[in-house]
Parts: C-alpha cells; structure tokens; sequence
C-alpha cells in the first residue's frame, strides 16, 4: 500500500507541477522547478532504497482496457537508477536557477523548458518502473520527446534545430526497433509484459530478439555507429540539460541492454563476444574523436561515447562468465559496468557544468579561444581538473574504482576461462588501457587549453568565477566522488547484491568472492585517505613556510624576447595534431586552406581552417542519404505542378483498388 501511495505521488506532483510553474511569477519559476524535482526525487527514492535492502514493489493494475495488465515493478537494477537519475536530476535543476539567468527575457521559453525538465525526469523514473511494453514504449517517447524539447531550447539557431531534429529522428529509429521486438514477443507469447521476454527466451533462440533490443537501446546509449545523435545535443542543448543526458539519458540504453540481459537464457558468450567487440571499437573511437575535437562541449560528447564502450566491455565480460560459469567473472563484469555507470553519470555532468559556467562567462566552446581561465575562475578550473582526472580513472577519486573492476575482470578471464578467448580478453585489456591514456591526453590538452597560459582571444567581457548557485552541486558531485573512492567497498556491495539478485550462479558471495580482492578494495579507500591526508599536509606545510617571506610575482624568463604572445603558446591542435594525423583514416580532418603556387612570387596573406568530421556521419550515412536522393531524383516528373496529372494519379488508384477489390487482391 505504501508503495501504491509513492507511485501515485510520484504521478501526481510532476502534472501538478507543469500546470503550476506557467502561473507562477517569472523570479521563482525555476526554483519552484527545483522543489519538485527534489520532490519527485525523495518520493521515489524510498521505495528505490527499500528495493536495494532486498523489499522489491510489486504493483499490477489488472484488465486496462487497452493495454492488459500493467506491471509496475521496483527491483534492485530499477534502484540503482532510479537513484542515478534523481541524484543528477537534482544537481542538473539546481544548476539551472543559476545558468538559465542569461535568458530571462525569454519568459515563456523557460516556463517551457522547466515544464518539460519535470517530466523529463518523470518520463525517466517511469522507464526503471514499468514492466509492460506497451505503455514502456509510450515513457520512451515521452522522454525522447520532452528531452528533445529541452535540447532545442535556443531554436532560433539553425544548428540547434538540426541537431535537436537529428535526435528526434533517431530516437524514433530507436523506437522501430524497440517496436518490432515487442511485437515478436507478443505474438509468440500473447503478452506485452516483461515476464514474456523471459518467457520467449527459454523457449527460443535469444541471439535475434536480444539483437533488436540492443539496437534499439544501443542508440539512446550511443554505441558507434548508433552515437552520431550525441556530438550534435549535447553541443546544443543548455549545459545542465547536457549533463543531465550525458549522466542518465544515455545510461537508460544501459539500463534497457541489461533488463534484457537478465532475461537471457542461452547464447551467452556469442552475445558476450559481440557486445565486449563493438565497445572496444566504441571507446576507441569516441576518446580518439574527443582527442581531436576543440569544441569542448563536442569533446565531452564524444567522451560520453567512450565511458558508453567502458561499460559495454563490463557487460560482454559478465556474459561470458555467465557462459563458462565463472561466478566471479560475473560479479567483476557486472558490478564494474553498474559502477562505472554511476561514477560516469557524476564526473560526466560535474565536466558539463564546468563547461557551462566557461561557456557562460566566454560565450564561446572553442577551447582555441580561451586560455588564462584558472586566474580569473580558479574554482572552475579546479572542479574541471577533477572531473578530468576522475575520467582519466586516476586515483583518488570515483573513475579509478570500476575501472580497477573491469582490468581485475580481465586479467582473470585471461587465466581462468580458457584459450578460445583470450585473443579478444587481450585486445579488450590493451583497448581499455589505451582508452585512459587517449582520455589523459584529451583532458591535459582541454585543460591547459582552456584554464592556463594567457588568453588567446580579446573577450568582450572579462570573466569571472560564477555564482555560489552554479558551485554549490558541483562540490556536491565532487563529494560523492570522492566518497566512492574512500569507501569503494561499500558501493561495491551494493552493486554485488544486484548482480546477486539476477544471476542464481552468483549468489554464493563468501565463497564467490576472494578474500584478496575484497582486500584490494578496501585498500584502495585507505590509500586514497592517506594520499588526500598528505596533500593537505604539504599544502599547510607550503603555506606556513611561504607566510614568513614576501610572494613576488615576475615575468617568466623568455629568453631574451621581452614581448611574448598568446600565438607562441600551444593550441589545442598542436596538442592533438600528431595524434590526427597518425590516425586520419579515422578521424577525418577537413581543411580550408589556398595553396601557394609556383607563380607566387610574394604570396598574399592567407587563412587556414580546419575540423574535424564524424566517420561514420561522412564516410556511410552521409554516402547513404546522398544516393538515396540520387536515385529519388529520378522520380521528380511525377511531382509536376500539373494539375490534370494530378487528378489522372487520383482515378488511376482509385481504378487500381477496385480492380483489386473484384479480383480479391485487397
């Protein structure tokens, strides 16, 4: 009953919310957005908790006239994010009140967009809930819809119109996909609910089925060659809209692949083999595209590709131990994906909101443009070098944890699970190994860029550190961090109990679980204490001892040229150039640039511009829609402007389906 009374809540505060927030005075919309989502948030996360100790919500409203029975279901896997996405729901709509200042002219826009913010977050927590396929479908698009409303905010730039219909239009692909696969299990089955997925797969093949549902939520995740949607919204939506997608919208593909995973019954390691494939090829190619990129909202998008490949390796790892029946395999695989998924949702939209409040104060998301940040936004810049390092999986903070998982996962399926597979578990280790190198590159590049050295470009406006508001969740993101890193033994637990929730193989746990990994984990938080505890001493150390003498501030020596410019400095190309270069086969770099000819004696002064073009949106779907135009060009004398053609068209179908209707054809 109380779990009926939550849900109800649950339903009822976010419609309550969008009819309230247009009456409201223009000054408190956004606040009042905030309450409710914190609201929503609580409501919903007891119920969430109550399900990770082990008291899952059961709800089923029978006999709905149009779609059966309706299961609502909370288990451990719907908690986990379900609280992923409230903690960054949270965090996303109290940065908002600070970041959506700027436009406070557009009155009626931003009731618009905290409107769809509520149920945005609402559409998300009803994806973790409901079991039956049909009104599942109906969240889904709700999500896409109102995320798409969200993205396209600035409308009236062209860039952002096309990206936000971009992902529109993908998102509906992904709904096709989604579609068929519940109208296969309905028909063989009978049901749209959940339990018939369950029920298909221990009577039938899983490979195809699983196949359809990877695909259609392997594009709202952005596996490649599904991502092209993500370098293009994330760019274009308001920086809290972006951290909020990056940290949850694309962790619901996460959650739909695993839903669906633990309704397997057999084909294990062939799916394990072809999930653990295509995420190497997904982290490499996102980390090595955000290594290019000097867009930095377009280099955090393509990042989110690569912690998407991260945990998809996670997941082919916990399929294999499925299939060989190494328990422990299983826990490494798994949890390491599930914590990775919560560790990527916190740094994620920490680094969104940073570049929010650069963006803010520069108006600009070329890093080429910036430079000297960190004396007039030390705060951001100290907040952006954590979430960096914290993505580069660098002790001490949350990254380090779940990828410390993923390499143990590894490394003991290269002893333990025989021949046939260690090919790819060697590639898969020296893929993730080259993934944190590329990331480390990236965000030294981003980060000496952006924040150090002198400003490249003349601002209109100096910048300076934003609002206490703006701040205040991204310390709060750095505390859960480093909670994580202090205490990994713990969110380790948790994410044990739902691995040993779904897989019946892994629920011996003290038998399971060596007493030397545990030990490694619960190293990992002392290290990390002592670590933090040193460099406080060294910084009160190095601030007793520089007290007593004066701090003068000089030039640094340049060898004898007394005028340097900020053109003599690094640019965020130079940094990355060898790499596209080494590598331009897949990073595909278009240049505009006039050639100096022989007959120029005294060559005219010239321009050179560069960036950088998505493989697969060039090289295959660009190539597919050009010849599909091609080809539909052939067919324009049909559309003539004649209007007697017209009318002959009109009797001519009309003449075609009778004929058929007295032949028996129709």
């Amino acid at each position: 009953m109380t779990g009926f009374l939550l849900l109800s809540l649950a339903l009822l505060l976010p419609i309550a919310g969008m009819i309230l927030i247009p009456f409201l005075p223009h000054s408190i919309r956004a606040k009042v957005n905030f309450l409710f989502v914190l609201l929503i948030a609580v409501i919903t996360s007891i119920p969430a908790v109550k399900a990770l100790t082990g008291s899952a919500v059961d709800i089923v409203i029978s006999q709905t006239p149009v779609f059966g029975n309706i299961s609502l279901h909370i288990d451990s896997l719907s908690s986990w994010f379900i609280l992923i996405i409230n903690l960054t729901c949270i965090n996303g709509a109290f940065y908002g009140i600070g970041y959506m200042k700027q436009y406070d002219q557009q009155k009626a826009n931003l009731s618009m967009h905290w409107i769809m913010f509520l149920l945005f977050q609402s559409s998300m927590l009803w994806v973790c809930i409901i079991q039956n396929g049909l009104v599942f479908l109906i969240v889904w698009e709700l999500m896409s819809i109102s995320s798409f409303l969200l993205v396209i905010f600035e409308h009236q730039h062209k860039a952002t119109l096309q990206a936000g219909i971009n992902y529109l239009v993908q998102m509906h692909i992904g709904v096709l996909f989604l579609t068929t696969a519940f109208i296969w299990v309905y028909f063989s089955e009978g049901s749209f609910e959940f339990s018939a997925i369950e029920k298909y797969f221990t009577t039938h093949a899983n490979l195809w089925l699983f196949l359809l549902f990877f695909v259609g939520f392997g594009i709202k995740a952005g596996f490649i060659p599904l991502h092209s949607w993500l370098p293009q919204a994330h760019p274009a939506a308001p920086s809290h809209i972006s951290g909020v997608m990056s940290g949850v919208i694309v962790k619901l593909g996460i959650y739909g692949i695993f839903r669906i995973i633990f309704f397997l019954k057999y084909d294990y390691t062939v799916i394990g083999e072809i999930i653990i494939i295509l995420s190497i090829m997904t982290g490499l190619y996102g980390i090595l595209n955000a290594a290019v990129h000097r867009d930095f909202k377009k280099m955090l998008a393509y990042c989110t590709i690569e912690n998407i490949g991260i945990i998809g390796i996670g997941i082919g790892l916990g399929l294999l131990g499925i299939g060989n029946g190494n328990t422990l395999l299983i826990v490494l695989g798994f949890a390491g994906a599930l914590l990775h998924t919560l560790n990527h949702s916190l740094f994620k939209s920490l680094l969104f909101f940073t570049a929010g409040s650069v963006y803010q104060q520069t108006h600009t998301r070329d890093m080429e443009k910036l430079g000297g940040l960190v004396r007039s936004m030390p705060q951001t810049a100290m907040l952006f070098l954590v979430g960096g390092m914290a993505i580069g999986g660098l002790p001490p903070f949350n990254g380090f944890v779940s990828e410390f998982l993923l390499y143990s996962g590894i490394l003991l399926g290269i002893k333990s699970i025989g021949i046939n597979y260690i090919t790819l578990l060697i590639f898969s280790l020296a893929g993730l190994a080259l993934i944190g190198g590329i990331s480390m590159l990236t965000f030294t590049k981003s980060f000496g860029t952006i924040f150090l050295g002198n400003p490249r470009t003349h601002l209109h406006k100096p910048p300076r550190e934003v609002t206490l508001d703006m701040r205040l969740p991204q310390y709060f993101i750095l505390l859960i961090m480093l909670s994580i890193g202090l205490f990994p033994q713990y969110y380790f637990s948790v994410v044990n109990k739902i691995v040993f929730e779904f897989i019946p193989k892994a629920s011996l746990e003290n038998r399971m679980i060596p007493a030397s990994l545990l030990n490694s984990i619960t190293a990992i938080g002392k290290f990390t204490m002592l670590f933090i505890l040193l460099l406080i001493l060294i910084y009160f150390i190095r601030k007793s001892l520089s007290g007593k003498h004066p701090v003068l501030s000089r030039s640094t020596w340049g060898c004898g040229y007394v005028v340097p410019t900020s053109r003599m400095q690094y640019t965020g190309k130079s940094f990355s150039k060898s790499l596209g270069k080494l590598l331009n086969f897949i990073v595909l770099e278009k240049k505009k640039y006039k050639e100096i000819t022989v007959q120029e004696i005294f060559p005219a002064e010239r321009k050179h511009s560069s960036h950088y073009n998505d493989f697969f949106v060039t090289k295959i779907f660009n190539t597919i829609i050009n010849r599909l135009l091609y080809s539909m060009n052939y067919f324009r004398f049909i559309q003539n402007g004649k209007i007697q053609m017209y009318i002959m068209y009109g009797i001519f179908f009309i003449v075609l389906v009778f004929l058929g209707t007295i032949f028996k054809l129709i």
